[in-house]
């Protein structure tokens, strides 16, 4: 199975520092849904892994977080585009629980839930935590660096990146999933090539 577990907040839908609480504060990153649909019809299986401390904090319950998901699902569907399911922490960070990202136990629980090693998962979000979050699980971190990061000049962003060595940043979601479908499609060409290729090993007819 060929896996993308997806951030939500500035990664998916715009980011609110007071958390959206509801389906009309749901905003869609322009071209962010369009993104996931092109993985999905290329065959990768999109997961979505949040933090939700507002749950935690009595800012939104659960049905409000439901219906928040269930509408994302439903923009998705009208781009041609799902999500194969959605983890989320809804816990502060003074609880202390371990699936908190940048924690990597809401990816291990995606890894047990899916049957896919994490060392083949691509993880991308819009935050240091996301990609932090990445490289603690063993997934391959990718950073998109949409207005979440907009702030940053040059030496900060590569101070941040310092952080997690091995990241590839990506203007946008639309620029990963291009990245990762061509990556894809040179992976399958390669192993067509060593296929179709001659045995040229020692007393072999050529």
């Amino acid at each position: 199975m060929k896996l993308v577990i997806l951030g939500r907040d500035g990664t998916l839908n715009e980011y609110r520092d007071d958390h959206v609480k509801s389906v009309d504060e749901l905003v869609p990153v322009p071209g962010a849904l369009e993104a996931v649909a092109r993985l999905n019809h290329a065959g990768w299986h999109t997961v979505m892994a949040t933090n939700q401390p507002g749950i935690g904090r009595g800012l939104l319950d659960m049905a409000s977080l439901n219906a928040i998901h269930i509408r994302l699902n439903q923009l998705l569907a009208e781009k041609g585009g799902r999500l194969d399911a959605a983890f989320f922490c809804p816990h502060t960070p003074e609880e202390g629980c371990d699936c908190r990202k940048p924690l990597p136990g809401l990816v291990q629980q995606i890894g047990e839930r899916f049957g896919v090693e994490l060392p083949t998962i691509h993880m991308v979000g819009a935050s240091l935590r996301d990609v932090q979050t990445a490289q603690a699980a063993g997934c391959v971190p990718h950073l998109v660096r949409g207005a979440r990061l907009g702030d940053l000049d040059e030496a900060q962003l590569a101070a941040l990146l310092a952080k997690v060595p091995g990241v590839r940043v990506h203007a946008s979601l639309g620029a990963f999933a291009e990245h990762l479908i061509q990556k894809d499609r040179r992976s399958k060409a390669d192993a067509r090539g060593q296929a179709l290729a001659p045995d040229t090993a020692p007393g072999a007819l050529t």
